[in-house]
């Protein structure tokens, strides 16, 4: 992940922005400007780590903000802290040293970026381990937080799982709303054919086994299987399995940590999971910051 781009800065200065941050009237009013402080993040649980990289970037921001030059800083971590990594409860994430007013106007940013990301991480590698010694991969959907997806998509990633789409651009994926404005999966999947962009993958969804044969039928590069229990889903990877050109197959809809398995082991390709980004518990960290 690249904290230096513009959408990721963007995504930390709204965040700066709406906290008001430069305008912390009890940092202000409490700490004197010239104190230096030590402030310690720590893992309160037992989790995946993400956005450690966001904590030196949320200072930079800050800064930017504030108009003014402020004191050195120091981001510290073990060498075995990175992203991707399990934490343990109790373990320490970083050490930052720097002006105690930049660390308290700070500290909540710092801590909800860094709890958002390791509380999809964390959901996600239970997923990926869930589903080990299968050939299916995780992926994750756009039923991401407005204005995060490129944070939440990240995390999850660092939980071992696969991203799908990053937007509507990002390839043609053709769900049940479309098939019905285009009055069919016949007309629907010949005008994608036709229209497509460049060499994108034409995936369409599918409910039905009888609906899997017509996209078969009619070309469909790629199939997703909506909302099927784990029986059909099986039956649906058994014919692709006889075609002559392989059709990657996706199933979705209704999966669980506890049912996520058994569709692992029909054989399909990738499970995709929209709770991992619509519906994570953060991570439960906190910040300690002391004098220096």
């Amino acid at each position: 992940m690249d904290f230096n781009s513009r959408r990721i800065t963007a995504i930390i200065e709204n965040a700066l922005v709406e906290d008001r941050a430069t305008r912390d009237a009890t940092s202000y009013a409490c700490v004197d400007a010239n104190q230096r402080a030590t402030a310690t993040i720590l893992a309160k649980q037992d989790c995946i780590l993400s956005g450690v990289g966001v904590i030196a970037r949320i200072l930079e921001v800050y800064a930017a903000l504030d108009g003014a030059v402020t004191s050195h800083y120091e981001v510290t971590t073990h060498p075995e802290i990175f992203d991707g990594v399990r934490l343990h409860k109790g373990q320490s994430v970083a050490v930052i040293r720097h002006n105690a007013r930049v660390l308290l106007s700070c500290e909540r940013v710092i801590l909800n970026f860094l709890q958002r990301m390791s509380g999809v991480a964390t959901l996600t590698r239970k997923f990926v381990d869930a589903i080990s010694g299968t050939k299916a991969r995780i992926l994750d959907t756009r039923k991401t937080a407005p204005g995060l997806r490129m944070i939440d998509k990240y995390a999850v990633r660092c939980g071992g799982g696969l991203n799908h789409r990053l937007d509507l651009s990002d390839g043609v994926l053709i769900k049940n709303n479309h098939i019905a404005l285009a009055g069919g999966i016949v007309p629907a999947l010949d005008r994608a054919l036709h229209n497509r962009r460049g060499m994108q993958t034409i995936e369409i969804e599918v409910r039905t086994l009888e609906e899997l044969e017509h996209a078969l039928s009619l070309g469909a590069e790629a199939i997703l299987l909506d909302n099927m229990s784990v029986e059909n889903v099986s039956r649906a990877v058994e014919r692709c399995a006889v075609l002559e050109k392989s059709v990657p197959i996706e199933c979705s809809g209704g999966i669980r940590l506890e049912n996520v398995r058994a569709y692992a082991e029909t054989g399909v390709d990738f499970i995709s999971v929209g709770l991992l980004t619509h519906s994570p518990q953060a991570a439960d960290m906190s910040m300690k910051v002391l004098p220096t």
